[in-house]
């Protein structure tokens, strides 16, 4: 049996997480989407976000340099109000729930957490932040069944909830066999204002 060596890199990015509740609320009106589209790829719940920065692939040994410069940032950090809302998709591949609320606060602690990366050192492809909770993929052969699970899911208005948290998450993605599954390397709770 051969063993097993520790991965020298890890899939890195920085979100939000809505509470359970507010997830629970989407998967109830994503319930005909689920039967009607059973081929897509859907996300698990447990591990629906709202990315800030997409960092990639780092060397694990670089993650510590994060760590404390997103605990201060989160210290100082007021929670952000949002709402999921709508549906859309992103090239007829990509399904996901829109965000309302306190955008401009969401882009403002965009802007501080990819400057705290900038900061470290860290290089990162610094694009223009979509705000949008991430579902389902489509399989390649069946683009259809996003565009019109983006329709069915148009009219979808979620309750207030306020992002309390700060994620630094990693990710297995090319590390086997099966779906993506994420894992918080660690979380900060927001505490500014407190």
């Amino acid at each position: 049996m051969k063993e097993q060596t520790p991965a020298s890199t890890v899939r890195v990015f920085i979100a939000l997480a809505p509470p359970d509740d507010a997830k629970e609320e989407l998967a109830r009106e994503l319930a005909p989407a689920y039967e009607a589209y059973p081929r897509m790829r859907w996300n698990r719940i447990e591990d629906w976000h709202i990315t800030l920065a997409f960092l990639g692939e780092l060397p694990v040994a670089t993650v510590p340099l994060l760590r404390p410069r997103l605990a201060e940032l989160a210290a100082r950090g007021r929670p952000v109000e949002l709402a999921l809302r709508g549906g859309g998709h992103f090239d007829e591949r990509v399904l996901w729930s829109g965000l309302e609320g306190d955008l401009e606060g969401l882009h403002r602690l965009t802007g501080e957490v990819r400057r705290v990366i900038k900061e470290c050192g860290i290089p990162f492809e610094d694009r223009p932040l979509r705000p949008h909770l991430t579902l389902a993929r489509s399989r390649r052969d069946d683009p259809s069944s996003v565009v019109k699970a983006a329709g069915a899911l148009a009219a979808f208005t979620g309750r207030p909830w306020r992002a309390e948290r700060l994620h630094l998450v990693g990710s297995n993605i090319g590390r086997g066999p099966g779906p993506i599954h994420y894992r918080d390397i660690e979380a900060w709770d927001f505490r500014g204002g407190r």
